[in-house]
């Protein structure tokens, strides 16, 4: 039994909103998410690498069929948020950092079990 619609498109446009501001922010590295990868330690041309494929992730997400693209998608933003996440601890700041992330790979896993039979492969 499948959630309704709305259930997934609600989490849909949060997940590809997150990669689209995400993206757009790290292109032009403006805060918080550029200072932030600094901060981690890496390095400043990761935040282009990043930025493009979070907005391709967007794009895809959103677009009508494409579903082994969206596999993709779906991989990357929850590997890209699992790897936020695990930076933040690895260099002991605190477990609230953790907090946004965590709440990404959630909606994103929601996201992608909601989809509708015409989005899955």
């Amino acid at each position: 039994m499948r959630p309704h619609p709305g259930a997934y498109w609600l989490t849909t446009a949060v997940v590809a909103g997150e990669c689209a501001v995400g993206g757009a922010l790290d292109l032009i590295k403006a805060p918080p998410f550029f200072p932030m990868m600094i901060e981690l330690g890496y390095p400043a041309y990761l935040a282009a690498i990043l930025g493009t494929a979070k907005l391709i992730a967007a794009v895809i997400l959103l677009a009508p069929r494409l579903p082994r693209l969206k596999e993709w998608a779906y991989a990357g933003v929850t590997i890209n948020m699992i790897g936020a996440a695990a930076s933040h601890l690895a260099v002991h700041q605190p477990v609230t950092t953790v907090l946004a992330p965590t709440v990404f790979v959630v909606l994103a896993l929601l996201s992608w079990a909601w989809r509708p039979p015409s989005r899955t492969l």
